[in-house]
């Protein structure tokens, strides 16, 4: 059963093909391709192409990322096998994977987390508003491949009711342990939304990308 199987895919900025630079943006629970994409006028940066796919109705996966990982299949398999043909799309076009940049919030946070997770690489930035690598408590994220330096943002309110600071925690150990370059940030007394400074933080990514250099150190 493949529930994202025929999941559309809704692109934004400049066309694929005439920019290197991608951004892969997954929105999150109850929401849709056109919820994420209303961050593309806020990043300000139209030379991007940017591709949103969206969840077979609004919904990743049923259940909390931190259940039981069984009580979230097949969705959560099949989401995270669309996210791979996507980018295996975007390589096969000859997008470089240092040129690709992973978004996502909350519910997508947690999923493209997941994903990079498993298919580690030098990507152009791994971004994660208010989410988490996905699993129960007490889970191991032993993946193998490195992120080559790739730079990782993992932002989130210390009082987040989806996402325990616990869980980003953890998620910045596993990124580093695979040899990314950690970015956490937690901002106290913040509701569940993305604010100016994680915007700034992107932006900084996305030019790095644009330019073909290194993203600047924290």
């Amino acid at each position: 059963m493949e529930p994202h199987a025929n999941a559309p895919v809704i692109a934004a900025g400049t066309p694929l093909g005439e920019s290197h630079a991608v951004m892969i943006m997954v929105h999150g629970r109850n929401a849709g391709p056109g919820n994420i994409l209303d961050l593309v006028p806020v990043l300000d940066r139209p030379a991007f192409t940017y591709l949103a796919p969206g969840a077979v109705g609004g919904t990743w996966y049923p259940y909390s990322f931190m259940a039981e990982t069984k009580k979230n299949e097949p969705y959560l398999t099949s989401a995270l096998r669309l996210l791979e043909r996507l980018l295996r799309s975007l390589l096969e076009r000859g997008v470089r994977r240092e040129h690709i940049i992973l978004l996502g919030f909350s519910q997508g946070a947690c999923l493209a987390s997941e994903f990079a997770v498993r298919n580690a690489g030098r990507y152009g930035g791994v971004v994660a508003f208010s989410g988490g690598l996905i699993g129960p408590p007490g889970s191991t994220w032993e993946r193998p491949g490195s992120f080559d330096a790739t730079p990782v943002f993992l932002g989130c309110s210390d009082v987040d009711a989806h996402v325990p600071k616990t869980r980003v925690d953890e998620s910045a150990e596993v990124f580093a342990g695979m040899g990314a370059d950690v970015t956490e940030r937690i901002y106290p007394g913040l509701p569940h939304t993305v604010i100016d400074d994680e915007i700034e933080f992107t932006r900084s990514l996305m030019d790095a990308v644009l330019a073909d250099r290194p993203a600047p150190k924290a």
